[in-house]
């Protein structure tokens, strides 16, 4: 019988919070990840489950939620250390038939909790199994630099910092046609920030915490680092073109429409109607 280490699961979340930790957005504990799980992929390791699984309950009730899985990071566990000891820093758990509270049902083996931001997580979780139809299973955090960066110095209007995005790279309106929603500051690890970013996630795949990060959701791990590492990718375009004087041109909305018809993709129209980045 295999381990649950060598899961398809378990080392793909190693492996995406090593990436994100070399990519420099997830210095010390910072940045959270959370995989739902269907129950088909979690049996086969029941062996392995804690005997005395501890229950906790939940600060929101989520009945969204009920019976589902998730692999999730830790609270207050570094990222770089996942790979090292993911039985430590990631928990398997489980929430219950109403969605009052989970079990943890492996992982933590030296004690803790899931992450912090798990409140926020279940909000996004639920409005995106929702939205996607079951697609999206991924909750991403993290604190991608350039894209945090901007917080400082743009306008932090959602379909101006979407067009900004959209300009500073081509492939951007591909990946991510819905935007960016945009919160004001809020202090994290709180329901009232999770439930602002859920109402976010409800026409957007990403969500910008001024100041301190990004959200982002997706169907797999792979497919959400993608989408927050492009977002990344196009904002440091923009700290560079920004340090080097400013946007003189770019992408016209001529052709971000005509980007989205070839790629079959409906580009966000409030994005669309801020007009060229330069003209600011």
């Amino acid at each position: 019988m295999q381990s649950i280490l060598s899961s398809g699961f378990v080392k793909g979340m190693v492996k995406a919070t090593s990436d994100m930790w070399l990519k420099g957005w997830d210095e010390r504990n910072g940045g959270n990840v959370s995989l739902r799980l269907l129950e088909e992929e979690v049996k086969p390791f029941a062996a392995d489950f804690c005997l005395q699984p501890r229950c906790i309950e939940l600060t929101q009730p989520a009945p969204a939620l009920a019976n589902d899985w998730f692999l999730v990071t830790g609270s207050g566990k570094f990222m770089r250390n996942v790979q090292l000891d993911p039985a430590d820093c990631l928990a398997l758990l489980q929430v219950d038939d109403k969605g009052l509270s989970y079990k943890i049902h492996w992982g933590l083996s030296n004690g803790g909790l899931p992450t912090s931001e798990l409140a926020s997580h279940f909000q996004s979780h639920a409005v995106r199994k929702a939205v996607s139809k079951g697609a999206d299973r991924v909750i991403m955090h993290c604190h991608a630099t350039n894209f945090m960066a901007l917080s400082y110095v743009v306008e932090m209007d959602s379909a101006r910092f979407t067009r900004l995005l959209w300009e500073g790279s081509t492939e951007c309106l591909v990946v991510f046609p819905d935007g960016v929603g945009v919160l004001p500051w809020m202090v994290p690890g709180t329901d009232e920030i999770g439930t602002a970013t859920a109402g976010q996630m409800q026409s957007h795949t990403l969500v910008m915490w001024p100041f301190h990060g990004v959200f982002g959701t997706g169907p797999t791990l792979d497919e959400t680092f993608g989408l927050i590492d492009t977002a990344e990718k196009s904002s440091e375009v923009i700290v560079k073109v920004l340090s080097m004087g400013g946007i003189r041109q770019s992408i016209t909305t001529e052709q971000l429409v005509a980007l989205g018809e070839r790629f079959g993709v409906k580009p966000w129209q409030p994005a669309l109607d801020a007009g060229p980045a330069n003209a600011a």
